[in-house]
């Protein structure tokens, strides 16, 4: 029961973390899609391309279901790292069958161009900070920030209490353990030296 009660806590904290923080926004009806491109590791300007990944475009595709977002890898620290925006132009139709590239670790799936219809906006994201890439999207995307409801505040709550009592309770065991250890290697120092007069005698 109480590994039940310790998964559905867990859970509880994965489902309010990404309902709210950085990337907790609604798009726009025009935006028709997002697309990621940056380098696997953090050097060479990456490290806020792969943090925005990370922290905002989960909950970004938790609030938007629909709005497909894929996300290209690179092994080329040296190349690009772009949030492209496509957005449906005003009283234009696109086509349900437009074929949309699936994320790739190994860059494949670059930018397609805009359909008919459709316009695409670049951001630079290369040497930025994760919190300057979110800004530049919300105002150039138009996203609407969602608000914490009272009961996800609550719950935040209860999630950082839960945490904080779990690094006292964390730090306590390893104390003790620590302790249990010396205890058993002064019991065996002292058991050796008794031998060992024993043996003497």
């Amino acid at each position: 029961m109480v590994g039940v009660i310790r998964r559905m806590n867990k859970l509880n904290a994965q489902l309010v973390r990404i309902r709210n923080g950085p990337g907790a926004a609604v798009l726009p009806q025009d935006v028709t899609r997002i697309h990621m491109e940056f380098a696997h590791k953090f050097n060479n300007g990456h490290m806020g391309p792969r943090k925005f990944w990370q922290d905002a475009l989960p909950r970004l595709k938790y609030w938007n279901p629909a709005v497909p977002m894929v996300v290209n890898r690179t092994h080329d620290q040296e190349g690009p790292a772009t949030l492209t925006l496509y957005f449906r132009e005003p009283g234009a139709t696109l086509k349900s069958d437009v074929p949309q590239p699936g994320s790739s670790t190994d860059g494949f799936a670059k930018a397609p161009t805009p359909a008919e219809g459709e316009r695409a906006v670049t951001i630079d994201m290369k040497n930025r900070r994760s919190e300057a890439i979110l800004k530049e999207f919300m105002d150039k995307s138009g996203a609407v920030p969602v608000k914490p409801t009272a009961q996800d505040e609550l719950l935040m709550r209860e999630v950082e209490e839960r945490e904080v009592q779990s690094r006292i309770d964390y730090e306590r065991i390893r104390k003790l353990n620590e302790e249990a250890k010396r205890e058993k290697a002064m019991l065996a120092q002292a058991q050796s030296e008794a031998a060992a007069i024993r043996g003497e005698s």
